[in-house]
């Protein structure tokens, strides 16, 4: 797996000039939002944050790849990641909106990779790692919410814990090293986020959910080569 990986971040030097500079926009705007949410500073987060995103969908668009069904898949999944980006950073309470933008971007990576290479034997394996952590993660953060009295949340995130998991099983399914990575790093962001506002928050949190949302994205991006 290590040499996989190795072998596919060398081909990114094969990239397009155009991909390699909105890889580049990419990193210096995830840098950017890193050090506004750690300074709290809102005026740079509502730049830097949906920044980030749409040039990693920039990037993607340009990939000297084939322009076939997972690509579009994939690209679609980005742009809705930017409406969720938006949601999740406005001053009012749009965690719904926002759950449910993430949460059709899930269902079109994992259309993506469905519509791609997927074996049944990588598929059973996708399925006995992601559900159990999904199950897992799912009765911590329902269990808080109804304590909590916010109820009407629980049918949301378990919705969201299903298509998140799907994802995940998907990206394995695909046997993609890059794209396995990037889909458990995206379930062990989205994780933080809910362990942040159901569970107890703590001070790393809210920049740990970005870097490691950041390099999930990359990872789903750079799966495509």
């Amino acid at each position: 797996m290590v040499h996989a990986v190795i072998k596919r971040v060398w081909e990114t030097v094969r990239m397009t000039q155009a991909s390699s500079i909105f890889l580049a926009l990419a990193a210096m705007f995830a840098v950017i939002n890193w050090v506004a949410v750690a300074k709290q500073s809102d005026v740079l987060e509502y730049v830097s944050k949906p920044a980030a995103t749409f040039a990693v969908l920039l990037a993607a668009l340009a990939f000297n790849v084939a322009h076939d069904a997972p690509w579009g898949w994939r690209l679609a999944a980005f742009a809705f990641c930017i409406a969720g980006d938006v949601f999740l950073m406005l001053p009012k309470d749009a965690f719904v909106p926002g759950l449910a933008s993430f949460a059709t971007a899930q269902i079109l990576f994992t259309v993506s990779f469905f519509t791609g290479e997927t074996t049944p034997s990588r598929l059973i394996v996708g399925v006995v790692i992601a559900v159990p952590l999904a199950s897992v993660l799912a009765r911590r953060f329902v269990s808080a919410i109804r304590t909590s009295g916010h109820n009407e949340l629980v049918l949301p995130v378990c919705v969201y814990m299903v298509v998140i998991s799907a994802m995940a099983v998907g990206a394995i399914a695909s046997g993609n090293a890059i794209a396995i990575a990037g889909a458990l790093i995206f379930m062990a962001s989205d994780s933080l986020i809910a362990e942040t506002r159901f569970v107890k928050p703590r001070a790393w949190h809210s920049v740990g959910i970005m870097v490691s949302y950041h390099a999930a994205l990359a990872g789903l991006a750079l799966s495509l080569l």
